[in-house]
């Protein structure tokens, strides 16, 4: 198989999971508060983590002069951004906030620029345009009125930032450890800013649920495939074409979003939305038609 098909298959992969992640987490909200399900996540993920690489020693040592970006890291994602999105989402709907997440690549251009030099393709503008349009479709509603609780927007729009500068931060680390030694740390380290959370604000009432198979289920996908193996895919990802051309993927977090909150949470699927859904999807082909042979040379130089 083609290597920069392979890879665009591992980010289609990881956004399939990501997508998936906002139905999970809706359901899983019908039994835990925020705090909770993050925590639980984290903690789950990393003891996952590291069995894998016990079990196939591929365990990497890190430098304590790296420790301060792991900590950094870890601050951005899954910490800030997941304060964004789990109180975010208690506002929005599954496929709003899918949405809102999908303007990473808006706002990624400016910040990779200016730390590492990443400039878009023409292809990749005009996908980045086409799948705009195609959100701001699936934004407005058919009197295109925008609707939504300014608190939640506010709260995911924390979450794109905070996506940003994990992306900035991980791309260094990717020349130096492998995807699975980096989410592991910061999955590790996730659970440690979140635990007192976890245990000021939410343990009684952690205490007070009795799971059933729905809850263990849903929040075992969540790890398993939005924790874990979302993360450990994406970051192969960055690494192989940069945070522009990978950032423009999650434009596809929404379309899978969407299908599966219509099949399973019943969510409402109209034509405006379904051509919202098309736009995305044409963009994100369009912006990999041709990437610039610029972002090589550069990738080459970050290297070095």
């Amino acid at each position: 198989m083609n290597k920069k098909l392979f890879i665009y298959i591992l980010a289609v992969f990881s956004m399939l999971f990501w997508g998936l992640s906002f139905v999970w987490v809706k359901i899983v909200y019908l039994y835990y508060r925020p705090f909770t399900v993050v925590t639980v996540r984290l903690f789950l993920a990393t003891i996952l983590l590291l069995l894998y690489q016990n079990l196939f020693k591929t365990k990497q040592k890190v430098t304590l002069v790296d420790i301060p970006k792991f900590l950094l890291l870890a601050f951005f994602e899954p910490f800030c951004y997941f304060l964004g999105e789990s109180f975010g989402m208690q506002y929005v709907s599954s496929t709003l906030a899918s949405i809102i997440i999908a303007t990473i690549p808006v706002f990624s251009p400016i910040f990779s620029f200016l730390f590492y030099r990443e400039k878009l393709s023409k292809f990749g503008f005009l996908g980045l345009v086409i799948s705009v349009l195609g959100i701001v479709l699936l934004v407005v509603d058919k009197n295109f009125n925008f609707n939504a609780p300014i608190k939640g927007i506010l709260l995911l729009l924390f979450a794109v930032i905070s996506a940003i500068g994990y992306g900035i931060v991980a791309k260094k680390l990717t020349f130096t450890y492998d995807s699975v030694t980096i989410i592991k740390y910061q999955n590790a380290f996730g659970f440690i800013y979140f635990l007192p959370f976890f245990l000021i604000f939410d343990f009684n009432h952690f205490l007070s649920v009795k799971p059933d198979i729905k809850l263990v289920a849903n929040l075992l996908a969540l790890t398993v495939f939005a924790s874990v193996l979302a993360f450990v895919l994406f970051t192969k990802v960055l690494k192989e074409i940069g945070i522009n051309s990978a950032n423009i993927f999650t434009n596809l977090i929404p379309i899978f979003t969407a299908v599966f909150s219509f099949l399973i949470l019943k969510e409402s699927f109209n034509l405006q939305k379904i051509s919202g859904i098309f736009l995305v999807v044409f963009g994100v082909f369009i912006s990999q038609v041709k990437i610039n042979q610029k972002l090589k040379l550069l990738k080459i130089k970050n290297v070095k």
